[in-house]
């Protein structure tokens, strides 16, 4: 069968590849020259597998009304006249209850075990090297409430085991007061993945129409025909929207509505001269305190987070990332002025529940695979195989509710 995947980031580029590995003939489209270019360029880096959950949970409303204002908040919204921005934090609200949010929990958990080990098979498969790390993640807390609250959902370490576990943190001015360890968890860079699975994809047949802007779909008989993509007319047997944030955007011109709107992250990124590579952590991190992850990716240290709503402005706050980089030297006060750094923005295509729509929609032969939010690189891999599974009409191999 012909499908056309929209969009070359991580999930489409993902697609793609099992699409291919099911027999089918694929083409790969992007506006951008390479694979992986806008919200997968600059991510945090976490393969956070043992604690994927959603950010909408009861915890988190008394916090976002304290962050009101705040420029420098982990989750900043700022108003506009724009209906979709409002429907989106009323329903992120909404899934806020106890209840919603153990639901969600569960969704993203099993979709994220399988996601990991689909990408150790991928992995062991194709031979990809992406500066990966199999040290699992450590969520530390420096402030007693962030470890009370990890502590009532799990077993935690003691501030002891966390600085065993990550002796980077030994010098930081803000004492840790203890944790939670995933050993099973990984990290690496996801652009680098995602350009060197789009090069295999190629290599086994995949067409990849790079630098072509899709405008738009053409339908008859109840099923999609064509996109059009680059000014041309591209046919094909099923088509798969990975188009991130900017999926809403083409479904709404079909009538297709889906709960999936920007959240604006942004990333910094330090390199690592040889002695600042010494005294930088190897194990990545989560700061339950900032919101904040951060990976080794070879001789650089990636930190990402924070989020903004505010609309398709993928421009780089210079205040939000002089917080992140505030963050690191407090916690790391080695790595202050240890290297360049770069700074980032993208936009991460979130839906309320932060589960992402993936499957089938009201044309029998266009397909969903968008709205992963913060945890696209968590879910790449599982989410892609699964897809490709639908397609080819046979059931997913994980417990999971497709469209």
């Amino acid at each position: 069968m012909r499908v056309a995947v929209l969009g070359a980031g991580v999930i489409g580029v993902s697609s793609a590849w099992y699409l291919a590995r099911a027999g089918h003939e694929v083409t790969l489209v992007d506006r951008q020259p390479e694979a992986g270019m806008e919200t997968s360029f600059a991510n945090g880096g976490q393969i956070s597998a043992g604690h994927a959950e959603p950010w909408a949970k009861p915890s988190v409303l008394p916090k976002v009304l304290r962050w009101l204002g705040r420029e420098d908040a982990p989750l900043l919204f700022r108003p506009r006249a724009d209906l979709a921005q409002w429907m989106w934090g009323l329903r992120f609200a909404l899934e806020c209850i106890p209840g919603r949010f153990e639901r969600n929990r569960r969704q993203l958990a099993g979709l994220a075990s399988y996601s990991r080990d689909s990408l150790i098979e991928l992995r062991a498969e194709t031979g990809l090297q992406y500066h990966q790390l199999s040290r699992g993640i450590l969520r530390f807390c420096t402030e007693q409430a962030d470890f009370d609250a990890l502590a009532a959902h799990g077993e935690t370490r003691t501030a002891a085991e966390c600085l065993a576990i990550e002796p980077a943190l030994r010098d930081s001015r803000t004492p840790v007061v203890g944790g939670v360890y995933t050993p099973e968890d990984e990290s690496g860079d996801a652009h680098e993945f995602t350009l060197q699975l789009a090069q295999r994809a190629e290599a086994l047949g995949v067409r990849f129409l790079r630098g072509t802007t899709v405008e738009g779909m053409e339908i008859a008989g109840g099923r999609v025909v064509a996109a059009q993509a680059g000014g041309r007319r591209l046919e094909a047997d099923a088509f798969v929207v990975s188009l991130g944030s900017y999926s809403p955007l083409l479904l709404a011109h079909l009538g297709i509505s889906i709960p999936v709107y920007p959240l604006k992250g942004y990333s910094i990124t330090i390199a690592l001269s040889p002695e600042a590579a010494a005294r930088a952590p190897t194990v990545s991190l989560t700061d339950e305190a900032h919101k904040l992850v951060m990976s080794r990716l070879g001789d650089r240290l990636r930190c990402a987070g924070t989020a903004e709503l505010t609309g398709y402005d993928t421009s780089v706050n210079e205040t939000r990332c002089a917080a992140i980089l505030q963050r690191i030297e407090q916690l790391f006060p080695a790595l202050a002025g240890a290297g360049e750094v770069t700074r980032w923005a993208g936009l991460r295509p979130a839906t309320p529940n932060n589960v992402p729509v993936i499957g089938r929609t009201r044309f029998a032969n266009l397909y969903l695979n968008t709205g992963h939010g913060t945890l696209g690189w968590t879910l790449a891999a599982g989410s892609g195989r699964a897809l490709a599974d639908l397609v080819s009409g046979r059931q997913p191999g994980v417990d999971f509710r497709f469209r």
